[in-house]
Parts: structure tokens; sequence; C-alpha cells
């Protein structure tokens, strides 16, 4: 059945990141994937909550630092992703934790 601690529904837009950790830095190579419905054609890429030119493309490397979103028809808007050029950041897995959990935190610079 549907699991409340998954706010993703099936239905939704998702933003992947790879590598798949938090924060995204810039220095990582950062691509990021946009996932939902409809073909890759049809997606179309926000950045600092202005229409970027990535229109048709899934999936790109990010260049620039910012605040990244995509959008399917009949899926809507993706969660946004951020993108920072921090020299030193701690980061976690990019996927949801809960209490109790195991998790390996990187500290980068």
């Amino acid at each position: 059945g549907w699991c409340p601690l998954s706010p993703a529904g099936a239905q939704s837009t998702q933003l992947l990141v790879e590598p798949p950790w938090r924060p995204a830095v810039l220095w990582d190579r950062v691509t990021l994937t946009c996932q939902g419905s409809g073909t890759a054609s049809a997606t179309t890429w926000y950045k600092d909550g202005r229409r970027w030119g990535q229109e048709g493309r899934d999936h790109f490397i990010v260049t620039e630092r910012g605040t990244y979103t995509c959008e399917r028809p009949g899926s809507g808007l993706s969660p946004p992703v951020t993108v920072s050029d921090e020299r030193l950041v701690l980061q976690v897995p990019a996927r949801a934790l809960l209490e109790g959990d195991t998790v390996t935190l990187r500290c980068r610079r």
C-alpha cells in the first residue's frame, strides 16, 4: 500500500543526483537526471526559478552553481536540487534517512 514516509508518488517528477550525495558540489561533476511521465524531449528545466536552456534533454552535467528543478507534462515539477561550489562540505547520502539508520558522512575539501 501507500507509504507516508515516501513523499514521491509514482506519478511525480523526480530529479536524480549522481554521485548520490547531498549537498551536491560542482567539483563532483554532478549529473542531474529528470524522471517522470512522458518523453525526455518534453522535459523543461529551471535554474534558480527561471526557465533554463536545457530543453529536450533528460540529463546533463552541471557547470554552474544554483538550484535546479525539472518539469514533465503529466507528472509536474520536481523537488529542487541545489548544487553549490563550497570548498568544504559535510555530505550525507542522497536518500531518505530514518532515525536509527547507520549513515556514512563524507567531509570533503
